[in-house]
């Protein structure tokens, strides 16, 4: 049985890309989208109930049909959910290097910054530089810039780097 936050990230995907609107009820929903939500109808209730108390969709009506739309905290739940890491399959010798200098007022926004960029791989470089031979998605970048945090980043690619054995043997890029 898959879990309530797998189906919730599946429910908010489909709605997300159900070009801001998703007919409800689902019965009546076109047969592409139903097969984004795998499995019966009736286990995803509960989640839109739950995604409706949580504030991340909102009933709407359009033309006399109800549709679910995301609000605006279900669209950043929404890239939370896609942020996930796809590491490429051969490195192309590049490091990434994230720079931040977040304001001390703002330090939990900087401690989340830092938690995204360790689940997403990278390693802590400095005080406030991450590296990674890998890119932050699209969608991690998308929530960085909604949450207000790109203004205090710097994404540098870098094409060379002196002396990056120590690096190459943490990433097992050797």
């Amino acid at each position: 049985m898959a879990s309530r936050g797998k189906l919730l990230s599946e429910f908010l995907t489909a709605v997300g890309n159900a070009s801001g609107f998703f007919e409800w009820p689902l019965e009546y929903t076109e047969a592409w989208r139903r097969k984004q939500l795998t499995g019966p109808k009736k286990k995803y209730y509960p989640v839109l109930w739950n995604a409706k108390k949580q504030g991340l969709v909102r009933q709407v009506s359009k033309n006399g049909k109800k549709f679910l739309q995301l609000t605006k905290k279900g669209e950043l739940q929404k890239l939370v959910v896609l942020m996930n890491v796809v590491k490429q399959e051969k490195w192309d010798g590049k490091w990434r290097l994230v720079i931040f200098d977040i304001p001390e007022d703002a330090h939990d926004k900087r401690d989340r910054l830092r938690s995204l960029l360790e689940k997403h791989g990278f390693i802590k470089f400095q005080a406030s530089v991450f590296i990674n031979p890998y890119p932050l998605n699209r969608e991690a970048v998308a929530y960085l810039k909604e949450v207000g945090l790109m203004p205090f980043i710097r994404i540098i690619k870098a094409e060379e780097m002196d002396s990056d054995e120590d690096l190459r043997k943490k990433f097992d890029l050797i």
